[in-house]
């Protein structure tokens, strides 16, 4: 040994200290349970995997959601249309849809005497035998008779004077045109027993002024007898509904295109030419609309022939429309599954009625 003192910082080993590297510490190399890092990736990161632990899923980008004003706006207008529809529906089921169906139920059952008719009468099921007796009856039979006469002369009248009435109206010529619309729609604003009750005075004898001009004329015409009940059933409707029907022309008169009536003009049409080729096939809908509701009308022939048998030495009889035979079977009879089955007989002829004028009049308009 030397005796040299050992320097600081010398290993127990003797070697020489080594020199500082310029380069820093080797690299690490990585273990077997380390993973290199890998190099970014020009195509973004991957796919992210669901996680088993619950993770809740992420928002659905702006461009497949819906924006949340137009759901509440939505929303909006459906609670607004069901707020307003809602007490249509009401009335409609309470007031149509319940008696209609009550009507079909009770047409089902009859009354019948059990034994000897100590025990009064029960309600037992019949099925369509008040159907049966109802079209075996003549009297319900000839009631429709009646109304086929009834609608032969109504009708044509009423649809003719209505057409010209409101033509009359529309043309430049006419003066006073709502003093004329007042007087035509006021004897629609009386009820029609009030307006029933009123004619039975203007066609009693020794009552009625309108009889006593006839005969000091030379006239005599009874208005109760069984050839002059018809026509005096007729008088009194077209008196209550020619006014109304004469509203709904002229106000679908008024919505044509007065540029096409001044070119017909222009091209020398007349009155009559632009009236049957412009002006009546433009309100083709409003005709078709007023044919129908006369149909169903007259098919509910009741309340004017009702007053009319209550007059002295009268034709009519308490089953001389189908409906004044439901109601004598329903009032007088007492026979109310009968009366129902009536009831729902009227209803089906109005159905096919109306079915075949509308299929007709669509048929017509569908061709060329």
């Amino acid at each position: 040994m030397s005796g040299t003192p050992r320097p600081a910082g010398d290993n127990d080993g003797g070697r020489p200290p080594e020199a500082p590297s310029s380069q820093g510490p080797p690299p690490r190399k990585p273990s077997s349970q380390e993973h290199p890092p890998k190099a970014p990736s020009s195509q973004g990161p991957p796919p992210r995997k669901p996680s088993s632990q619950g993770r809740p899923p992420e928002a659905p980008s702006a461009q497949g959601r819906r924006p949340p004003k137009a759901l509440s706006s939505r929303a909006r207008t459906r609670l607004a249309a069901g707020t307003l529809l809602a007490p249509f529906f009401a009335l409609f089921t309470v007031a149509m849809i319940v008696p209609v169906a009550y009507a079909l139920w009770l047409s089902l059952f009859t009354e019948k005497q059990s034994g000897l008719g100590f025990d009064g009468p029960r309600t037992v099921f019949d099925g369509l035998g008040n159907y049966a007796a109802a079209l075996g009856d003549q009297a319900f039979r000839e009631g429709f008779w009646v109304l086929l006469g009834y609608c032969a002369f109504y009708i044509p009248l009423m649809g003719g004077g209505a057409i010209v009435l409101a033509l009359l109206l529309d043309t430049a010529l006419a003066r006073a045109r709502r003093f004329f619309q007042l007087a035509l729609f006021l004897p629609h604003a009386i009820p029609g027993l009030i307006a029933a009750l009123i004619w039975i005075y203007l066609y009693t004898p020794q009552l009625s002024p309108v009889v006593a001009a006839m005969e000091a004329g030379g006239i005599g015409f009874d208005f109760f007898s069984s050839g002059g009940t018809l026509p005096s059933i007729v008088n009194i409707a077209l008196w209550e509904w020619l006014g109304y029907n004469v509203v709904i022309f002229y106000a679908a008169l008024q919505a044509v295109d007065r540029s096409l009536l001044e070119a017909a003009t222009v091209d020398g049409a007349g009155n009559w030419r632009i009236a049957f080729s412009i002006k009546l096939p433009l309100i083709r809908s409003s005709l078709v609309m007023v044919l129908l509701f006369t149909i169903i009308g007259s098919l509910q022939l009741f309340t004017e022939p009702l007053i009319l048998s209550r007059g002295s030495g009268s034709a009519v009889t308490s089953t001389w429309t189908p409906n004044m035979y439901a109601y004598s079977a329903a009032f007088e009879r007492n026979d109310y599954g009968l009366a129902a089955a009536a009831s729902v007989l009227i209803a089906l002829v109005a159905a096919v009625l109306s079915f075949a004028v509308t299929r007709f009049t669509n048929r017509k308009e569908a061709r060329p």
